[in-house]
This record gives structure tokens, C-alpha cells and sequence, in this order.
């Protein structure tokens, strides 16, 4: 990196935090901090979404199996998760925007407490803030990582500056700073990956090589099959499902995308631009990498440093600086958001469980618990990210396939399944066993058994098993022991009906109810 590309990502920094303290004038209360108030267009709201999903992780653990596999990692990633998003555009999204509209929450976890009961909700809520620490740790890992490699900072470094700016916008500005930046990112993306992927495209050509000839380079082959090594067709059906709850609300920060637009029917365009963007967009972003295996030689044995050497060697100064705060951009989007989820989470469902205190809040004490709970999210995620690679939690993309994968699906099927009809039986008997079996074979198939089959467990069942036995407990549980009482019906009645006559005046949100409260959403819609 020289002056300019130093100029370009310190005044993309300081963008970002203009945004945030332009967006702290939108911020009057709570209802504005993690739902933008209801207020949000559909198509921010897609795109919102879309770069909420994204994190420097594409451009290193996937760029390792892209540099490694090839067009695996558009067909068992970002393919899952366009699929998920569209079907969850008709499934989830309207239903999610209820949440806010019908019942009056803030956090996508807090009409949990009535669709089930406290302990559900709360065994879901800190389960969740857990993984998602772990999970945001692995983004500022791996943007870190990268950082390291263009200036030389060292990861913890890299760390403190990315959160620190991090910190400075989500917290002052809430979701409207999100989603603002978001848009700004997605230009910068936008400009980035057309840059990279042109660059590549003429370095190729540079060598006598055509866009379709790539694919026959001896360096390259096998690169064109969807499925090869460890993820096989198992582990793509399994992604699906996983992306199916997960980028429809079971991440949190996805479902307040849905949840700030101002109804039921634009949280449904809000998915589908989202579903549309992920379709094609990775496609650009992924072609560089699937022949980067022409251009560089990568250091690192799984590859994840391949992009980081080809951008250095194909771009001038400033489009470098331009790809560097693509970098940014990713991580800090869905960072960013996930802290605004996390907050939302713990002012709103555990604190007042915790504490009688928080359970009467007003909007100013509620305002101030959402913000400094924000930071220590972000502080607690940045402590986390300093032990990836260690051997705990090894490295990054192990971080966010093994664990985020295969936990995800014992967290988000309860959450999510809860909003539909056909579940109506399954109460909180069928909710915590669900969870609770699934987390425990997470860690049997991911330790005790991983540790005695030779060669240990295929990855596809690692994240796989653990779905599938939350899956099947919640149903059969449901269906053996029925808890389909007449509240927890009117809920499910609340979110499924449509209508969609939603005003701004709907989205207003009451003061945190009282832990041992039977009832959310009773005031009128």
C-alpha cells in the first residue's frame, strides 16, 4: 500500500463514521435503535440484507476453497443462501415483520417468551449471543488477516482498529447507520469486484488464456465440478436448510432486516432483491478466485491468503485501496449488524429477566443499556477473535462452517419453525429438546466420535447431524406432548394473518414487559 490507497481506506473510514452520527439524529428510541422504527424502504432493506451476510471471510477462508476446489464454493455457499432467501421470502419474511408490527418487539427472540415460555426464550437468547460472539470473532479474524498482509499490522492490530471504527458508528447510530452503510458498502463492493474481476480477466488474457480456455489449464482441473472433496452432496443439503433459518431470521441480525420495513408485504421484496443479489452478485466476486490458481501461488496450505497476493500483484494503486475497503466494508457490515442483534437480544430478552430494574426501563435508561450493551458485544466478539487459530477454535473457516453451521440449526429451528401453523403443536416441551439434543450432538459427532473414527467424521455429517436431530425432536416432541394452549395459538394466529394494512403508528413498541408477563402484543395494531 502507498499514500493513496492509505487515503482511500482512512476517508472510507471516516464516511462511516459521518454516517453514524448523521443516523443518531433518526435515533429517538429503542424502537428506532433495532427496528429503524419500521420505517425502512424495502429495497434498503434488501440490500441491507444481502451485506449484512457478507464478511472478509469470503475473501479468505472461501477464497482457500475457491483457490482449492473451485466452483464449489458458489454452489454449496452462496447458492444455498439465495435459495433459502427466496423461499424464505414467502415462508419467513412477512411473518418475521409481524413480530414487530402485530406484537410490538424489538428483538426477534422476544415474542419467544410467549410462543413458548421463559426458559425456552432464555435458553435460546444466551445460546445465541454465545455463538454469534464466537462467530463475529472469526470475521474480525479473518479482516485482520488480511490487513496484516497489505501493511503488515499485526492480527490484534487489525483487530482493535476495524471493531474500534466498528464501534464508533452502530453504536451512536443504531440500524439506520447500519443499513446506510450497508448502501455504501455495497457500491464500494460493487466498484471493488468489477475492478478485480476486469483485472483479472486482462492478466489472463496477458497470458494467452480465454475465459472459457481457464477451465482446461492443468492448474485448474477438477475446478468446475459442484460438488467435490469434502463438500458433497450431504453437505449442500444440509447448507440448505442451514441457510434457510439462518439468513431468514435464525442469525438475528437477517431477521431485523425484515422486521424494519413497513410491512409484511415489503419485508417479502426486501428478501427476494436480497435472494436476486445473492444469485448473481457472488458470481463476480467468485470467478477471480476460482483461477486465481493460474495467476499466484499461494503461502498459506488451505489457500485463504490467494486473493489478498492477487490483488496485490493485478491492481494499480487506489483500486487497490478500492478492494482493501471492500475488505472493510464486508466485515464491518455484518459485524456491525450482528452487534445491533445481540443488543436488541440482551436489553430486551435477558436483562429484564435478569434484573426488575431493566423491566422498567423508559426510552431514554433503554437507549442507553442498547448502546453500551452494543459495545461490550463488540469487545467481548474482539477478545475472541484474538484466540482464532488457536486450539480451541483453529482456524477461521472452521470457525464459521463447523461451528456457526453446525450449531445454528439447534438455535434458529424453534425460533423459526414457532412462527408457522403446521408447528403449532410443538410448545416449549418440544422447543428445548430440540435445542438441547441438538447442541449435544454437535458436540458428540464434533469431539467424542470425531476423536475415535479414523480419519474422523466427514464434515457434511458434522454440520449436517446436529440440524437434523433438532429437526426431528421438535416435530415428533410435538407431536407426542402437544402444548398447542389457546395464547400461544393467538400468537401464531397474530403473525399469520395477512394483513398488511400496517401504519408507522404500529411499529411503536411499549417499555420492556415484566419477565413473568403472559402476554406481548396486546395493545392494538
Amino acid at each position: 500500500m502507498n499514500g493513496l490507497d492509505w487515503a482511500v481506506l482512512i476517508g472510507y473510514f471516516g464516511v462511516m463514521v459521518a454516517i453514524g452520527v448523521w443516523s443518531h439524529k433518526r435515533v429517538d428510541d429503542v424502537s428506532d435503535f433495532f427496528t429503524a422504527g419500521g420505517k425502512m424502504p424495502w429495497w434498503l432493506s434488501g440490500i441491507s440484507h444481502h451485506m449484512s451476510g457478507y464478511s472478509a471471510v469470503m475473501f479468505t477462508g472461501y477464497a482457500g476453497i475457491a483457490y482449492t476446489y473451485g466452483v464449489t464454493s458458489f454452489v454449496t455457499w452462496s447458492f444455498p443462501i439465495a435459495l433459502g432467501v427466496a423461499i424464505g421470502s414467502k415462508l419467513f419474511a412477512p411473518r418475521v415483520n409481524r413480530l414487530r408490527s402485530r406484537l410490538h418487539v424489538a428483538s426477534p427472540l422476544e415474542y419467544l417468551k410467549n410462543r413458548y415460555n421463559l426458559p425456552t426464550q432464555q435458553a435460546l437468547a444466551w445460546s445465541g449471543m454465545l455463538l454469534k460472539i464466537v462467530d463475529v470473532g472469526a470475521k474480525w479474524a479473518a479482516i485482520a488477516t488480511l490487513l496484516s498482509v497489505f501493511t503488515g499490522v499485526s492480527l490484534n492490530q487489525g483487530i482493535l482498529i476495524t471493531g474500534a471504527i466498528t464501534a464508533v458508528y452502530c453504536t451512536i447510530g443504531g440500524l439506520w447507520a447500519d443499513a446506510l452503510t450497508e448502501l455504501g458498502q455495497f457500491v464500494i463492493q460493487l466498484l471493488a469486484g468489477l475492478s478485480m474481476f476486469v483485472a483479472v480477466l486482462l492478466k489472463l488474457n496477458d497470458k494467452g488464456i480465454g475465459l472459457l480456455g481457464a477451465w482446461d489449464e492443468p492448474a485448474l482441473h477438477g475446478h468446475g465440478k459442484p460438488l467435490v472433496g469434502p463438500y458433497g452432496t450431504v453437505f449442500l443439503l444440509a447448507f440448505l436448510f442451514i441457510k434457510l433459518f439462518e439468513y431468514n431470521g435464525g442469525m438475528l441480525n437477517q431477521a431485523q432486516r425484515y422486521m424494519a420495513t413497513g410491512s409484511g408485504r415489503q419485508a417479502e421484496r426486501s428478501a427476494r432483491l436480497s435472494a436476486l443479489l445473492w444469485l448473481v452478485w457472488p458470481v463476480v466476486l467468485f470467478f477471480p478466485m476460482w483461477v486465481s490458481p493460474l495467476l499466484v501461488h499461494a503461502r498459506k496450505p488451505d489457500g485463504s491468503d490467494s486473493y489478498a497476493l492477487m490483488t496485490e500483484q493485478l491492481l494499480p494503486h487506489g483500486l487497490l485501496g478500492l478492494v482493501i475497503v471492500g475488505f472493510f466494508s464486508h466485515t464491518m457490515a455484518m459485524c456491525s449488524s450482528d452487534a445491533n442483534a445481540i443488543a436488541a437480544v440482551f436489553t430486551r430478552d435477558v436483562a429484564p429477566a435478569l434484573s426488575r430494574r431493566a423491566r422498567s426501563w423508559g426510552q431514554r435508561s433503554g437507549l442507553v443499556a442498547a448502546r453500551t450493551t452494543t459495545v461490550v458485544f463488540l469487545g467481548l466478539s474482539m477478545a475472541v477473535a484474538t484466540q482464532v487459530n488457536s486450539p480451541a477454535f483453529k482456524d477461521i473457516i472452521t470457525v464459521v462452517i463447523k461451528w456457526v453451521a453446525g450449531l445454528m440449526g439447534p438455535i434458529a429451528i424453534p425460533m423459526m419453525l414457532g412462527l408457522l401453523r403446521p408447528f403449532r403443536r410443538s410448545g416449549p416441551t418440544a422447543a428445548l429438546t430440540s435445542w438441547a439434543l441438538g447442541l449435544l450432538a454437535f458436540w458428540l459427532v464434533n469431539y467424542p466420535i470425531n476423536w475415535n473414527v479414523d480419519g474422523g467424521v466427514p464434515l457434511q455429517y458434522q454440520v449436517s447431524v446436529p440440524l437434523a436431530v433438532s429437526l426431528v425432536l421438535y416435530v415428533l416432541v410435538g407431536h407426542l406432548k402437544p402444548e398447542d394452549t389457546p395464547e400461544r395459538l393467538a400468537i401464531i394466529e397474530r403473525v399469520n394473518t395477512d394483513d398488511d394494512g400496517s401504519s408507522a403508528a404500529a411499529a411503536a413498541i411499549p417499555t420492556p414487559a415484566g419477565a413473568g408477563d403472559d402476554v406481548v402484543g396486546t395493545q392494538p395494531s
